[in-house]
Formats: C-alpha cells, sequence, structure tokens
C-alpha cells in the first residue's frame, strides 16, 4: 500500500516496535514503572477525588450510529426479588445483565484495536485478530494502569471554553497547557488533554450532533510530541480523540494509526474532564494520582472505564 510521506515522516520518528522485545503487547505502558506510579502517589495532597466516567446508560448514552456497531448499554432485570430459599420471607436477590459495546462510553482502546498494511503494533499481523477477539495486544493485558496523570487543559490555555469546532491541536498547544499547569511531562505520565468538547452533552442543550462532528481534537504532529516525553497514554474529551474532518484528505485517522500501530501507545476517549479541570484552575495542582485499570475483558478491544483522579 502507498502510505503519504507526510504520515510515512512520523511513523518512522515515532516507532517503537521491538524496543520492549519481539513478543511485547503493550507498548508505551512499559513506562508506568515503580518510579512514575511513587510520582503519582505523591501528586496526592488535599484527597479530593474526581471521576472522569460517562454514565453507562442506554437513554443518556452517546452512541447515535456514528459508528458501525457501538450501541448504548442495554439493561435488562433477570430477577426481581426473587426467594433464594423455601421461605419467601428470608433471602431474596435481585439481579441484571448488561449488553454494551465495549467502547460505548469513556474507554481505552486495546493496541489491537486499529491496523494498516496487514499488521497491528510491534509487527504483529492484523488477522491476529479474529471472530475470538484479539489473539495479540488485547485489552486484558493492561492489567494495572495507575500512576500520575497530568491534565493538559488545551482549553483554558488558548483563553476558550471550548476548542472550535474542527480545531487541530498543535505542539505548541500542548506546550501552552504544560505552562499554565506548572509541570513538565515525564516518562511514564498519563497525559489527559481537556478541547472543553463535553460541553456539548451538558443539559439542557444536549446535542449529539456537536458533540460528535466536527470535533478539536489530536494531530499527527503531536505523536511525535507524545513520543519525546515517552508518554504511557494519552486521553481525550472527545469521542474521536483526533481532528475530525481530519487535517489531510489522503489521511483517514492517521493519529490512531500512529499512536496505536507505531507507537503502541494506549488512547482514551470521551473522558469527563470539565470538573478536574475547574478544580485545577482553582488550586493550581494539575498533576494527580490516576487510576485507569480496564476491566479485564479477555481479547477485548477495549474496555469501558470509570477512570478516578485523586489530587
Amino acid at each position: 500500500m502507498a502510505v503519504p510521506a507526510r504520515f510515512a515522516e512520523v511513523a518512522t520518528r515515532v516507532r517503537n516496535w521491538g524496543r520492549w522485545g519481539p513478543e511485547d503487547q503493550i507498548g508505551t505502558l512499559n513506562l508506568l514503572d515503580g518510579a512514575a506510579r511513587l510520582r503519582g502517589a505523591a501528586s496526592v495532597v488535599s484527597g479530593k477525588s474526581f471521576a472522569l466516567g460517562l454514565p453507562l446508560s442506554e437513554a443518556e448514552g452517546i452512541q447515535a450510529g456514528f459508528v458501525k456497531g457501538r450501541v448504548n448499554p442495554s439493561r435488562t432485570m433477570v430477577q426481581v426479588n426473587e426467594p433464594l430459599s423455601s421461605d419467601p420471607n428470608w433471602v431474596c436477590a435481585s439481579e441484571d445483565i448488561v449488553t454494551f459495546a465495549l467502547q460505548c462510553a469513556t474507554h481505552w482502546d486495546a493496541l489491537a484495536h486499529c491496523s494498516y498494511g496487514g499488521t497491528i503494533y510491534n509487527g504483529f499481523p492484523a488477522n491476529s485478530v479474529d471472530t475470538e477477539g484479539a489473539g495479540r495486544c488485547g485489552i486484558h493485558l493492561l492489567t494495572t494502569v495507575i500512576g500520575r496523570g497530568v491534565l493538559l487543559d488545551v482549553a483554558r490555555a488558548l483563553s476558550r471554553d471550548v476548542l472550535t469546532p474542527g480545531y487541530a491541536i498543535t505542539p505548541h498547544d500542548l506546550d501552552a497547557a504544560c505552562d499554565l499547569g506548572g509541570f513538565e511531562v515525564a516518562p511514564g505520565d498519563i497525559v489527559l488533554v481537556r478541547t472543553g468538547q463535553m460541553v456539548h452533552l451538558a443539559p439542557p442543550a444536549r446535542d449529539l450532533i456537536a458533540y460528535t462532528w466536527p470535533t478539536p481534537g489530536l494531530t499527527i504532529e503531536t505523536a511525535q510530541w507524545f513520543h519525546e516525553r515517552d508518554v504511557a497514554a494519552v486521553a481525550t474529551d472527545t469521542l474521536p480523540l483526533e481532528v475530525f474532518p481530519g487535517q489531510y484528505d489522503d489521511l483517514y485517522l492517521p493519529v490512531h494509526l500512529l499512536h496505536l500501530v507505531e507507537m503502541g501507545m494506549t488512547q482514551g476517549q470521551n473522558w469527563v474532564l470539565d470538573q478536574l479541570a475547574a478544580d485545577c484552575a482553582d488550586d493550581g495542582q494539575y498533576t494527580f494520582l490516576l487510576d485507569a485499570t480496564p476491566l479485564p475483558f479477555t481479547k477485548g478491544l477495549g474496555s469501558p472505564l470509570n477512570p478516578v483522579a485523586l489530587k
């Protein structure tokens, strides 16, 4: 396949294949070591906590048919106050089941989520993903994603409540957000990039179209910025993570391919960052302990999350 030159140039610079050995399947999460976790623990000074996940709700979900196969959670009761013994007035139980897409709300993508040229991360064949799921680089391999989280509030750094629809975030914008927060990104950090896009999901003006398209987001140029700083993972408060529609007509979802395939960097979408961002602006602390460990769906291509930031 012919790879556009502008993409190939960045891909060559950020590729991590073989960096942690030929059998590695977790990529940049190798950087989330003991030192990175201790740096996260040292960020806890007030005890304030923030949940960063969207509700797993059929009525309030964000899926509206924009992505094939992604459906909102459907929860069904399978027993209601059912006696568990011969005495109906003794112990009774209620239970339910849920059907949902693993990437329907706030989530991580597994490294096997995307491929191009017949390969996924570390050169594993794309056909290692089959009808049974991810034979390589599945979400279940991300066993402990906990360390220092850093908030890059790009919207606030640019003096905006929400970035312009379709705004292409640059490395300069990321630098400006670091300057705002008064920190430097360190190896093994988990970076959260705020665009303000979640405003479109707030009632009463909830608008799934405005939330979904067009969206501000990351660009191919920012991939090298993350690579140079040895970022462990990155997440945003948007549905596609990258700017959409894309920067270039000949490149569709290139940031997905750079992050997941070339770098082996886990990426997350639909993270709820506004409350955390407001608190960071109030106290000036933009670093925190972040627990964003996925649910261990064996061979899964992603996992829903309710990440927790602790300051």
